[in-house]
């Protein structure tokens, strides 16, 4: 099998790619290509190529708008440019680099120092490239085990309260679903998406502290006494106790998600909520948010105290107070998530 790597040149001048042709041809398969278009078209079908020497000066598409189409597609972060010019319009080199172009050959060309710089460049470019996509399956391993250690955590609430099993699945989607209508609807609480989708997962471990919490009290069929729902207020304390052992099997941001979520998911936006008494937004965004999911979930739910609540009701006791103030932008996201989804 022909193992040689492909490089492609670019010139609407014949014999220049009849000359770098010859020099590359023994170590390398060569591609040519007689105008910018055409060696766009040539990239998109061989995406091996390994580099290519790019000719300034060609009609129809000259070698800075193949450039911009490359700086468009993202091949110029894995595919390095060599630019081919005898130009010396200094401004139109300063361009060709800031568009991502790693060298210039200079026409007349010297065959031995071009062999040379384009062998290391591409050796060079080989070990980035190898090395980012290493970095990527380890970054993917990473993701898939914390998930996996969020969901066995969550499996063990299962264990404990009947309830929490489908609950923190409907919390996790609703929590994501409010978490994007939050960020696109208020700048000040934007997050990427890689972020929301952390704390999608992270709302998973909202009431991991319920473990600690007796089968008396957590699956008592009536309302708690005041002494027993002391006792079921330490279930956020509780929780980042449990997260405090294992900080270091966790991804740092998917910890620190989980260990605000798990603490403050039961503060109110009045300062009435609990462990911490927080007001406003001194309550991270995403506590707030999981709060509201929490709330909304618990009431068109059956759980051992109460039947379930419809949908109308629950979203009426929710805007009326009945289960505590929220911050009303999230009320706001929280209605706009609602409409959507139960649209007719």
């Amino acid at each position: 099998m022909d193992n040689k790597k492909t490089i492609l040149i670019v010139d609407d001048v014949e014999i220049n790619r009849m000359i770098l042709a010859e020099v590359f041809k023994d170590k390398y398969q060569v591609l040519e290509a007689g105008d910018g278009k055409a060696a766009v078209e040539i990239m998109n079908q061989n995406p091996s190529i390994s580099a290519v020497l790019l000719d300034i000066l060609m009609p129809e598409l000259d070698g800075l708008g193949v450039l911009r189409k490359m700086n468009k597609n993202g091949k110029i972060k894995t595919i390095p440019v060599f630019l081919i010019t005898s130009a010396e319009n200094e401004d139109m080199l300063l361009e060709g680099y800031n568009l991502g172009a790693i060298d210039v050959i200079r026409k007349p060309f010297m065959t031995h120092f071009l062999r040379c710089r384009v062998d290391s460049v591409i050796e060079l470019y080989a070990h980035r490239n190898e090395l980012e996509r290493i970095v990527l399956e380890q970054v993917e391993k990473l993701n898939n085990l914390n998930q996996s250690m969020v969901e066995t955590l969550a499996t063990v609430i299962e264990f404990r309260d009947c309830e929490s099993g489908e609950h923190v699945k409907r919390i996790s989607s609703l929590t994501k679903a409010l978490m994007e209508e939050v960020s696109s609807t208020y700048v000040e609480y934007y997050l990427p998406q890689v972020e929301i989708d952390k704390i999608a997962s992270s709302s998973i471990l909202h009431d991991i502290g319920k473990i600690s919490i007796p089968d008396s009290i957590l699956n008592k069929p009536g309302r708690l006494t005041k002494e027993e729902f002391e006792i079921m207020k330490q279930h956020t304390t509780k929780g980042c106790e449990i997260l405090q052992t294992i900080p270091n099997l966790m991804d740092e941001g998917l910890y620190n998600y989980s260990y605000d979520i798990c603490r403050h998911h039961h503060e109110r936006w009045d300062g009435r909520g609990y462990p911490d008494g927080l007001c406003g937004d001194e309550i991270s965004i995403w506590a707030q948010v999981v709060s509201v999911a929490d709330v909304y979930d618990a009431l068109t739910s059956e759980r051992v105290y109460k039947s379930a609540y419809d949908h109308e009701t629950a979203v009426n006791m929710i805007f009326n107070g009945e289960c505590g103030t929220f911050n009303p932008k999230v009320l706001q996201a929280f209605q706009n998530v609602m409409e959507k989804t139960h649209r007719d």
